[in-house]
């Protein structure tokens, strides 16, 4: 079963949002009441302080302090990780005008293998040996290095596809590649790497 957290930072457009929902999800809400009414989704936990909004019906709640060392994101992401869920999504996490949150969210998935973010228009996954992506031709793909370079990068299915590459941390060799196959590969031998994908909009 897969969890999916929901964040409070603004989603612009919630029935795509929405569709990205399975049937049977855990549904996890990191103090965004406002966001899971919105997607019209019941969660199972809330976690979080609540400054922002009080915790959703019916769900089982978590309370923190307003005053606290981590994020009511990562709360509820090491939540997830902690119940053993090895698929753990993340929806209403980058959007806002909050840039700190989002840097923040971003490099947590690099400690949570199996994490990812999402929203209307693009796909965040992390990059630690190889990914393999499916049904996403035609969508641009671009590969962003983490905390170093990049090593021994091999990308099939690509309009400019690599081999035994570097891609140097700090340089935007690796965005805007496009998806031409139904299945895309992309691997490293050494570091780490967001790897995003937008479908256009």
């Amino acid at each position: 079963m897969r969890a999916v957290i929901i964040g409070n930072g603004c989603i612009y457009a919630p029935e795509k949002v929405k569709s990205r929902l399975l049937a049977g999800d855990f549904i996890i809400c990191a103090d965004a009441a406002k966001n899971t009414a919105a997607l019209g989704v019941k969660p199972d936990v809330a976690i979080g302080d609540f400054d922002s909004s009080a915790p959703p019906a019916g769900a089982e709640v978590i309370a923190f302090p307003a005053k606290k060392d981590y994020t009511d994101g990562e709360l509820a992401l090491a939540y997830a990780a902690e119940r053993g869920f090895d698929e753990i999504l993340l929806l209403g996490m980058t959007g806002g005008r909050r840039i700190d949150h989002l840097l923040s969210n971003i490099l947590m998935l690099t400690r949570y293998p199996g994490a990812y973010m999402a929203d209307e228009t693009n796909e965040l996954y992390i990059l630690r040996d190889t990914l393999e992506l499916s049904g996403r031709r035609g969508m641009t793909l671009s590969v962003i290095p983490i905390g170093g370079s990049l090593y021994g990068v091999s990308a099939r299915g690509l309009e400019w596809e690599l081999n035994d590459a570097v891609l140097e941390f700090g340089k935007s060799l690796g965005i805007s590649n496009v998806i031409t196959a139904d299945k895309c590969v992309i691997s490293a031998e050494r570091g780490m790497a967001a790897i995003i994908i937008n479908n256009g909009e």
